[in-house]
């Protein structure tokens, strides 16, 4: 959309930049959410202490699903499977890895109910906070177009424009947040 100023472009530009940033650290963090399934982003950035430099795991070796409880960790240096190990353990990710030598194993117990019940509470919670952020930066968006007004740069018309404008991507991307934590509560809650 074409903006009468250039203010008011950086005003929705940081609008948007702050929901989008909210977003992906909503979807970053129900990624690490164990749902009793293996994900790799739970281990991936992992660091190990590798020849003096802090290295992701992911950068180590291969990181594989050979079944939806377990993860299989494949060094290409076998020399670091004992420092690797420590490091997962350091992490206090709830699985205790196995090293028989040449691979990793991490297997993810069954969720109990009562487990289930609580991780469905932290996405709800998350969800509540990414709204919050989006709210917030509403809040600062329509403060700026507010300045805007009392400058009389542009005419209350197209403020209000604008303000309508900045309302219905806030409702987008609240819809989308409602949309995400529904989805990550049905998946933590199937069996």
């Amino acid at each position: 959309m074409n903006y009468a100023t250039p203010q008011i472009e950086e005003i929705f530009l940081n609008f948007e930049l702050n929901c989008d940033k909210a977003i992906d650290y909503m979807k970053n963090e129900y990624n690490l959410m164990r749902a009793g399934r293996a994900n790799p982003k739970l281990v991936e950035n992992i660091r190990v202490d590798y020849y003096g430099a802090p290295t992701p795991i992911n950068q180590m070796g291969n990181i594989s699903i050979p079944e939806p409880r377990c993860l299989l960790i494949t060094l290409w240096d076998k020399s670091a499977l004992k420092d690797v190990e420590k490091a997962i353990l350091a992490a206090n990710i709830g699985v205790t890895p196995q090293n028989d030598g040449t691979v990793i194993r991490l297997t993810f117990p069954v969720l109990t109910e009562e487990r289930r019940r609580d991780l469905v509470k932290q996405v709800k919670k998350l969800a509540e906070d990414t709204k919050v952020v989006l709210r917030n930066a509403r809040r600062d968006a329509m403060d700026g177009l507010k300045k805007e007004k009392n400058a009389k740069t542009v005419s209350e018309d197209l403020i209000a424009n604008y303000e309508d404008e900045v309302d219905k991507s806030l409702a987008k991307q609240i819809e989308l947040v409602d949309k995400l934590a529904k989805d990550k509560e049905t998946d933590v809650m199937s069996v």
